[in-house]
């Protein structure tokens, strides 16, 4: 760190060889495409080059890093464009399938399947554009990563008592989006009784 912060290039791309895994893990906790990915790893390395100075030393290097990272993958959440709210008619076939399947009670191991499992997972990573970037990040590490609230305040920088309360309240925003979502299907469902019986 000593050498990095004098300008030795080498002891930085020491550093970058040396942490870039940890910090590839966290980008990958945020974002699936591996150009996205390297693109916050770049974006860290570049903010950690400028901002040396402003390590005290206090935690691990490691540790300032995956801050860094943690807060890059934030604001790229945030500045990229969102949709306000996810409709029933958003869906692709397949999710709208998967809903109706829900919606008519069908269950077991239809449900199962790799093929379903893969459709939820699409359902809920469209669910997950309509919430904020703190909720995505809160259960993505959570319940996707399954990290631990200790975990997630060093990442953060949030306290572990506002990581858990922002885990409750994300989790009741995501379970009242999809309850919207199933309400906006039922209804689309019996629109589509109604005008069928009336032909």
């Amino acid at each position: 760190m000593r050498l990095a912060r004098a300008g030795d290039e080498s002891a930085f791309a020491e550093m970058v060889r040396r942490y870039s895994p940890r910090v590839f893990r966290v980008a990958a906790r945020f974002f699936r495409r591996r150009e996205q990915v390297e693109e916050v790893a770049q974006e860290v390395f570049l903010k950690a080059f400028t901002q040396l100075e402003g390590f005290e030393g206090r935690g691990s290097l490691e540790g300032w890093l995956a801050r860094i990272a943690a807060n890059t993958c934030l604001n790229m959440l945030r500045s990229a464009r969102r949709r306000p709210e996810l409709t029933a008619s958003d869906l692709t076939e397949d999710e709208a399938a998967w809903l109706d399947d829900k919606l008519a009670g069908v269950a077991g191991e239809r449900h199962r399947s790799a093929e379903r499992a893969v459709v939820a997972a699409d359902l809920t990573d469209r669910v997950f554009e309509t919430m904020s970037p703190e909720d995505r990040m809160v259960l993505m590490l959570i319940d996707g990563e399954e990290a631990s609230v200790k975990d997630v305040a060093e990442l953060t920088g949030w306290s572990e008592s506002n990581v858990k309360v922002r885990a409750f309240r994300a989790r009741r925003r995501m379970r009242e989006a999809v309850e919207r979502l199933l309400a906006r299907g039922e209804r689309n469902e019996r629109e589509r009784f109604k005008s069928a019986g009336e032909r």
